[in-house]
């Protein structure tokens, strides 16, 4: 099968079936770099995460941006987008027409309902793996990365340091990044 193509339909396959928004891509973002490590790889895939979450757009457009352009140029990193986004974007057309008549509708309502936990439960699964990937990567604890995680994690517990915008944080650890060797 053709590259471009073979590229396009994983994604879209990953646009289709990930329910839950950009870190419910992530477990079939790393299916696609168990079978695809030409595309990008697990720790590509944990830096793509890192840089994706500091900046605007979703994890998948962006890993898909960036394995489409990396591999294929840029008209692949245009159709590999197209290909992540387009499951959604008929989705919500199809829905849409639906819900209109339907969004009173018991069943609908616990369809809606029944689908919740699995969003949810792809997001852990995204969270634990990120988390496994920075602290525990091949199977050896980064003592540095751990303690930075509960650092970062207690700090915005208190609702003082709440106030706080997020990018502040992410800008920080990128500066301890960038000056410690973690």
């Amino acid at each position: 099968m053709n590259r471009i193509l073979l590229m396009c339909l994983e994604f879209f396959k990953a646009g289709l079936f990930s329910i839950g928004g950009g870190l419910a891509t992530l477990p079939f973002l790393q299916k696609m770099a168990d079978n695809h490590p030409d595309w990008f790889t697990h720790d590509n895939l944990i830096d793509m995460v890192a840089v994706a979450e500091s900046t605007p757009g979703p994890i998948g457009v962006n890993v898909a941006t960036y394995a489409g352009f990396s591999t294929n140029g840029l008209f692949g990193g245009i159709l590999s987008t197209l290909s992540l986004i387009l499951p959604s974007f008929l989705c919500i057309l199809i829905i849409y027409g639906f819900w209109q008549r339907y969004k009173e509708n018991n069943r609908v309502q616990r369809t809606f309902a029944a689908l919740r936990p699995a969003g949810l439960g792809l997001i852990c699964a995204a969270c634990f793996t990120v988390f496994k990937g920075a602290v525990i990567p091949d199977g050896g604890l980064r003592l540095s990365c751990l303690i930075m995680f509960v650092i970062f994690f207690a700090l915005m517990q208190i609702p003082k340091m709440k106030k706080i915008h997020p990018l502040f944080y992410i800008l920080f650890a990128a500066l301890i990044g960038v000056l410690l060797p973690l």
